[in-house]
C-alpha cells in the first residue's frame, strides 16, 4: 500500500494527474505499479489502476490476474471497478475513501449514482457477422 500511496504522491508532484497510485501483487510482488496520468496523456481512461493492471498483464503476458491483488491509494471509481472485475482481480485493499477524493475535488459520486449515457443502436445487421464469425473460430482465447 504504501507504494501505491507513494505513487500518488509523485503523480501530484509531477502534475501528471491526480493523486492516485495503484500495485498489482502476485504473491507478495509487485507485479505492476500506475499512477493517475489523465493529464500527462490527455486521456481520461488513464486512471492508476487500469494504467497497473495493463502493467502487470503485459509483464505476466495474459488478461488473467484472477491470482493477484490490487492496492490502491484510493476506492476505485466505477470505470476501475469494471477493469478490475475483467482483469479477475483476487481483491482489492484501498487507502482513502471516495468521500475523501470528493473533499479534494474528485467527485465521482454521479457516476457510482448512474451509469447512464444516452445510447442508440444502429447497424446492428452489419455488426452480427463478426460475433458468428466470433462463434466459429476454433482458435480463440476465451475471455
Amino acid at each position: 500500500m504504501r507504494e501505491a500511496i507513494r505513487l500518488a504522491e509523485r503523480a501530484v508532484r509531477t502534475g501528471t494527474g491526480g493523486p492516485f497510485g495503484a500495485v498489482v501483487v502476485l504473491r507478495g510482488k509487485i507485479i505492476g505499479r500506475g499512477q493517475n496520468r489523465v493529464l500527462a496523456d490527455n486521456d481520461p481512461t488513464a486512471h492508476a489502476e487500469v494504467n497497473a493492471i495493463r502493467a502487470a498483464c503485459k509483464r505476466l503476458r495474459r488478461f488473467c490476474l484472477d491470482d493477484c491483488e490490487l492496492y490502491t491509494s484510493c476506492e476505485p471509481c466505477p470505470m476501475c471497478l469494471a477493469a478490475i472485475q475483467w482483469a479477475r482481480l483476487r481483491r482489492v485493499h484501498y487507502a482513502a475513501t471516495r468521500h475523501d477524493a470528493a473533499r479534494a475535488g474528485f467527485d465521482d459520486a454521479r457516476f457510482y449514482r448512474e451509469m447512464t449515457v444516452p445510447m442508440r443502436q444502429t447497424l446492428r445487421a452489419e455488426s452480427l457477422p463478426t460475433f458468428v464469425a466470433w462463434e466459429q473460430k476454433t482458435d480463440k482465447t476465451p475471455y
